[in-house]
């Protein structure tokens, strides 16, 4: 069997994370991506660091499978080459300034002006119009103005989320969007105009505490260690110090906490504590109780008491620990990756459709691309 998108080709013009995460699941799927970079320094994202064996820890997160092509858009033979290339694509990404990008003839709705029959996608800060169009928006920003950091951290300050949730979340809605107009093109032969919001997206997936916040008419509590509206579901200790996550997530589960794990029946019937609104309302009086029952026993037995009673609980991980993760090693969850600057492991795409093919393991140098593929799109283009 073929990849899902063979055949298919992808014109980018992208930089940081955003656009670049949509574009490298396209390339894990199959499609073939044509990377638009600047002369001279390319995509900014390749100088964050060299933590990767000399390269950018970013740069090889967001471009594994992609060839980079250098263009000037403002010289006239590089942009008359660039429309070509257009031309024959079958998708086109960017996510530049919305400013930059209208004066380049680059929004999606200005390219499928050009080619009717493009998937033209674009990923701006806070989209086309309103007030705060024209603002520069980075993922931290945007974090803020979606409300994840006024979730996130302790009751005294706020915190950000530790990877790039917002670039994440935006360039997932990028990824489905441009499957969705491509099954729709397969069908009907339409193309698609797709302009997506950082914010938006981050504010879909900050969508239920907004509405339970706008339900009680009142801001969520940071929560910190713990789920601010479920319980118990967060990191505490166990005898020996250790911290797990444990996560109960309906009654029958409390009662087995309860009954089988700290092997006290008489706290499931507890009015304080008994559902999981109460324990939410009591939480200051709860979590002491919690702790004691946690380090009740020997930790290894604790454990053999979650896992027995079919509790959910797991390692609190440092990004070392999950490098060494003995589940990413028992199912060979790594690849040997080519990078302009020598050759390290990466994760596999956690795709895993069979049959389908995997990722194309190199990471591109400035500038680096296979003729051949310039070649067919120029002729797809005439």
């Amino acid at each position: 069997m073929s990849a899902p998108l063979d055949g298919i080709i992808v014109v980018s013009v992208e930089q940081a994370i955003a656009a670049p995460f949509a574009t490298r699941q396209l390339a894990d799927l199959g499609a073939r991506v044509l990377k638009i970079e600047r002369p001279g320094s390319g995509d900014f994202a390749r100088d964050y660091d060299t933590a990767v064996e000399g390269s950018s820890a970013f740069f090889v997160w967001g471009n594994r499978g992609k060839d980079s092509f250098v263009l000037d858009l403002k010289d006239d033979d590089d942009r008359a080459m660039f429309e070509r290339l257009l031309a024959g694509a079958d998708v086109f990404i960017q996510n530049l300034a919305p400013g930059a990008a209208e004066r380049a003839g680059l929004l999606a709705h200005q390219v499928r002006e050009r080619y009717p029959s493009i998937i033209a996608c674009g990923i701006s800060g806070y989209g086309l119009d309103g007030p705060r169009t024209d603002d520069k928006a980075y993922d931290l920003a945007i974090q803020a103005e979606a409300g994840a950091m006024s979730l996130t951290g302790s009751e005294a300050e706020p915190s950000k989320i530790g990877f790039s949730v917002a670039d994440i979340a935006s360039g997932m809605y990028g990824l489905s969007s441009i499957l969705a107009a491509l099954f729709r093109r397969q069908a009907t032969g339409e193309g698609a105009t797709i302009e997506l919001s950082m914010l938006e997206c981050l504010a879909e997936w900050t969508a239920a505490p907004t509405y339970g916040a706008v339900g009680r008419g009142a801001n969520p509590a940071r929560a910190g260690h713990r789920h601010a509206m479920i319980s118990p579901y967060g990191v505490y200790p166990l005898a020996d110090g250790r911290e797990i996550l444990i996560a109960v997530q309906n009654h029958t589960e409390w009662l087995a906490l309860c009954t089988d794990v700290f092997q006290k029946p008489e706290l499931a019937d507890d009015e304080r504590f008994a559902t999981n609104e109460a324990r939410i309302t009591n939480i200051a009086e709860f979590e002491p109780v919690l702790r004691a029952a946690l380090s009740s026993a020997p930790a290894d037995e604790m454990l053999q008491r979650l896992t027995a009673a079919r509790i959910a609980y797991s390692s609190v991980n440092t990004p070392l620990a999950l490098w060494d993760h003995d589940q990413l090693h028992a199912r060979d969850r790594f690849i040997d990756t080519e990078l302009p600057t020598g050759r390290a492991k990466t994760l596999k795409p956690p795709f895993n459709i069979d049959d389908a093919g995997g990722a194309n393991p190199r990471v591109p140098a400035l500038g680096e691309h296979d003729p051949d593929l310039v070649n067919e799109l120029i002729a797809r283009g005439k």
